[in-house]
């Protein structure tokens, strides 16, 4: 996903004089309730590994941090998460925590919107009677496009569909049928259908601000004794993305917690091997001792033969002490 450059500006920078700068770089207000990109909580998952790989945060806060960049899905989100933390390489504290500009993606990827507007219509209508239809994958939908349901049902996937103009009008109609919208999470929803003894809209999720360069999708209609769903959801690629995502971050904290096991073998193994030693020595002192006492003894004892030897030549007889 590319956003703009902000005037005056190189990419990664904020300009002198911008709101983001009068506030001594604590993020971009204006940018706060854009929503952020999986690259853009991977870079901020980056800074975090750098940061406790250089001691600035520890396993808790590591793992807190971590966990709180992966669930953002704003900019304003995801700028208090690095605030505290210098850039790589040691750089000041007074830096952007968080780059409001992303590289621009590739051709034909989900992130570049302008790329995906403007292309000819390949479908402006689907119809449906005691079955359905299906408009999903790589297709183009019109300026206008209009769906009816009658005992049936329909799904119109816009997750990987590309648009014939900026602003894009579906009108939606089920008459005791169901039909279901998809649409990725960048893209601006505005639903205004009605239902009759039906539903028809979102539960949740459409009360928030879309990228700017995405196409404006109206969603209108209405639905008699059936229903018409509204969700978002992430594609296929930026699924696998998420779930590689959550695999490097299952595997950062198997490693470091296998790391911390090892310090703490390392340590007990240290405390086994003093306290050995002080066994060790304290058996060698008790040793010692047994020898003295037994020396000792043998030597009362020889004393004691001396002595009842002596009283015999003497007195003829053996010494009594008694």
């Amino acid at each position: 996903m590319t956003d703009a450059v902000p005037p005056g500006g190189a990419p990664g920078e904020i300009p002198q004089g911008s709101p983001a700068a009068s506030e001594g770089h604590s993020g971009a207000s204006g940018h706060d309730h854009l929503r952020a990109s999986d690259a853009d909580r991977e870079r901020v998952a980056e800074r975090l590994r750098d940061a406790m790989a250089e001691g600035r945060l520890d396993m808790a806060e590591f793992e807190e941090r971590l966990d709180a960049a992966y669930r953002a899905r704003t900019y304003g989100e995801l700028v208090p998460i690095t605030r505290d933390l210098p850039e790589t390489g040691g750089a000041a504290a007074g830096a952007t925590p968080v780059p409001l500009t992303k590289p621009a993606a590739p051709a034909g990827s989900e992130a570049n919107w302008p790329a995906r507007i403007g292309a000819a219509p390949t479908s402006s209508w689907a119809f449906a009677f005691w079955s359905g239809f299906q408009r999903k994958g790589r297709w183009t939908i019109s300026r206008l496009f209009s769906a009816f349901a009658i005992w049936g049902g329909g799904e119109i996937d816009l997750r990987e569909a590309s648009f014939e103009d900026r602003e894009v009008t579906i009108r939606c109609f089920a008459l005791m049928g169901g039909m279901q919208v998809t649409v990725p999470p960048e893209l601006n929803v505005h639903i205004s259908g009605i239902g009759i003894l039906g539903g028809f809209g979102a539960h949740h999720g459409f009360d928030e601000v879309g990228h700017p360069d995405a196409p404006v999708v109206h969603i209108t209609g209405f639905a008699l004794l059936g229903g018409v769903g509204v969700e978002r959801k992430l594609a296929r690629a930026e699924k696998q993305r998420l779930k590689e995502e959550r695999r490097r971050f299952k595997e950062d904290q198997k490693r470091l917690k296998g790391e911390r096991r090892a310090e703490l073998d390392d340590d007990d193994r240290s405390q086994r091997e003093l306290e050995g030693r002080r066994e060790d020595r304290w058996d060698r002192r008790a040793d010692r001792w047994e020898r003295r006492a037994d020396h000792w003894g043998r030597r009362e004892a020889h004393r004691e033969r001396r002595r009842d030897a002596r009283a015999q030549r003497r007195f003829g007889h053996r010494r009594w002490d008694d």
